[in-house]
């Protein structure tokens, strides 16, 4: 069965299934690609700009450069 055979017949499910199959076939993908999906509570590092001075001056800079420049 191709994908054009099944068009028609995917169009016609309502939104809530239609929402399972791509959820379905996303999981179905991950698994085949050995991608690792997050874990349910579990805590993952994720960096911040927060409490990252040296990033702030170095915006800082760029703005008030950008700023010159147009002037």
């Amino acid at each position: 069965m191709t994908l054009a055979d099944l068009l028609p017949t995917l169009r016609q499910l309502p939104e809530s299934e239609k929402l399972e199959l791509i959820r379905l076939l996303a999981a179905n993908l991950c698994n085949g690609m050995n991608i690792s999906p997050f874990e349910p509570f579990k805590t993952y590092f994720l960096p911040t700009p927060y409490n990252a001075f040296g990033a702030g001056a170095v915006l800082m800079q760029a703005m008030s450069t950008a700023e010159s420049l147009e002037q």
